[in-house]
């Protein structure tokens, strides 16, 4: 039973209402500066916790609740005679709930003129301090850390006249050790962030990987492999750990992976815009005046890779685009949002996972964008970290180096290969025309071997590579790629440059009359 809580939170939503609650379970309610003040203004009873105590808070409030009348009471065991005897002796009662949460430090830091000072400040001591022994004394004491949990608790306190479950108690002690774990990981990766001359690394000497689990996963990459599927503490807006899943089977570790990678792919289009993807690699990309069309472009690229493929779009899917999709097999559909008719036609397919995901807000950060700021990759005991390739390249960053100049037309299409040669994986080359690949080379160790596989690709699709646009995800180490793509039919490449050898590429370029562009900026991606 709950006789006695102590409240002192710093996020205010939710208090008033809570406490009322409580006080009308008849629950005594202690309390410190402005949380008790809340309560007075809104005629809650509470005692102060000095006044509990007999000593004042002191050093600008940072020594309120620090006191053995307080964590004896959260502390002390009810089934150990020796604990329930020193209480007695010692004249401290029983605490039986603790609501806390804590000083906002992740918010101050978050801020862009943030001082040390101030994020030193916004360190709570107190808080965690009381936090952790509730939750370590949780058979005892209910230890509530968000405001979240309020109606639950106070839904199962109506059930049972006052009380709280030990399931219950035992549920919120993990979450309440969360919270103190991520709490601290913020502070610490903050703090060791800063270099002896007080400048700011953006690689702390410590990282603290903070990240919910979402679901445990059927298996892994093979079905030997165990896996679960995580989320970052504060996802960004519009990425995949958003999605809300409306149909479909159960996503699978690879249909994860694949489905991140369409979706990142997609929402970096402005116009309406089709990806498919297959093992990590998009298969088939195109832009349209509807989604049908985008999707039939998209199609075209590769019909035998987007057979079991990963479709996502950026804009809502109608009727007529969901009819010519179910007329293909595909594991997983995502899109912003999808017509009555269309989640009508994809119920006859009840094993595709139909995936929503609102696209990001958008903003001048990457976060607001949807984007990860860091990337992050396992190798044995360590990890990499590097920021993440957010980088955009607009026309006016483009060097034409060769005799011939390319198109407004051309010049639309080398933006677009060149945009979507950032998603294939490394060595890349992705030829391009009229808004739509038309073959892809992806993960060979020869970047003229990926130069063939993208002619090859298209040959095989049925698509014409005769004027066509390529993107090159690196520079061209040697000539012999600028012949392939020349021999496949190709008017203009877009690459970075940066080759010992760029002039005799240049000049192979001129040779056969093609329009080169440099970026000078590359985009591997393993």
């Amino acid at each position: 039973m709950i006789k006695r809580a102590l409240i002192s939170v710093s996020d205010k939503n939710g208090i008033l209402e809570f406490a009322k609650a409580l006080h009308g379970f008849g629950v005594e309610i202690l309390s410190t500066g402005g949380t008790a003040k809340l309560f007075r203004e809104n005629n809650i009873p509470v005692i102060e916790v000095s006044d509990y105590t007999g000593f004042p808070e002191m050093l600008d409030g940072r020594v309120k609740t620090l006191h053995p009348l307080v964590h004896g009471g959260i502390l002390g065991r009810r089934d150990l005679p020796e604990h329930v005897a020193a209480m007695q002796a010692a004249n401290i009662p029983n605490i039986d709930m603790v609501v806390v949460n804590l000083y906002p430090f992740e918010a101050t830091v978050a801020k862009p003129d943030c001082t040390l000072e101030e994020a030193i400040e916004n360190i709570d001591i107190g808080g965690p301090a009381m936090v952790r022994s509730a939750a370590k004394n949780w058979k005892d004491v209910a230890v509530l850390t968000d405001a979240s949990q309020y109606a639950d608790v106070l839904s199962e306190m109506q059930s049972t006249g006052g009380a709280t479950s030990q399931a219950t108690r035992f549920a919120l002690s993990v979450a309440a050790f969360n919270r103190i774990s991520n709490y601290d990981g913020a502070i610490s990766d903050y703090l060791s962030s800063f270099n002896s001359d007080n400048t700011r690394n953006p690689f702390p000497g410590q990282t603290n990987g903070r990240f919910v689990k979402i679901q445990d996963l059927r298996y892994g990459e093979n079905p030997h492999q165990q896996a679960a599927f995580y989320r970052d503490l504060y996802p960004a807006p519009g990425s995949l750990v958003t999605a809300e899943q409306l149909q479909g089977k159960e996503l699978s570790y690879n249909n994860i992976a694949d489905a991140d990678a369409a979706w990142e792919a997609v929402k970096s289009f402005d116009s309406t815009a089709c990806v498919i993807v297959k093992h990590a690699n998009p298969c088939g990309v195109a832009l349209g005046a509807t989604t049908l069309e985008a999707y039939s472009k998209a199609f075209k690229t590769d019909p035998s890779s987007a057979f079991g493929g990963i479709i996502a779009f950026n804009q809502p899917i109608d009727d007529a685009t969901a009819e010519a999709i179910s007329k293909q097999f595909v594991e997983v559909l995502i899109a912003p949002g999808y017509s009555d008719g269309a989640l009508e036609i994809f119920k006859a397919k009840a094993n595709v996972r139909v995936l929503k995901i609102a696209l990001p807000p958008g903003g001048d950060s990457a976060w607001h964008k949807g984007r990860n700021s860091h990337d992050i990759k396992r190798v044995g005991s360590g990890i990499l970290i590097q920021t993440a390739d957010n980088l955009e390249i607009k026309r006016e960053d483009l060097r034409i180096v060769t005799k011939k100049q390319p198109t407004p037309q051309q010049m639309g299409d080398l933006l677009f290969a060149w945009r979507v040669a950032k998603y294939v994986k490394s060595n890349a080359i992705v030829f391009c025309g009229d808004g739509m690949t038309l073959g892809v080379g992806a993960g060979q160790m020869s970047r003229v071997d990926s130069t063939r596989i993208a002619a090859i690709k298209a040959q095989n699709a049925g698509l014409t590579l005769q004027g066509s646009v390529v993107a090159s995800d690196a520079f061209f180490p040697f000539r012999d790629g600028i012949d392939v793509l020349a021999e496949a039919g190709a008017a203009c490449v877009i690459h970075p440059g940066g080759s010992m050898r760029d002039e005799e590429v240049i000049a192979a370029a001129d040779e056969h009359g093609l329009a080169m562009v440099l970026t000078g900026v590359r985009h591997f991606r393993h």
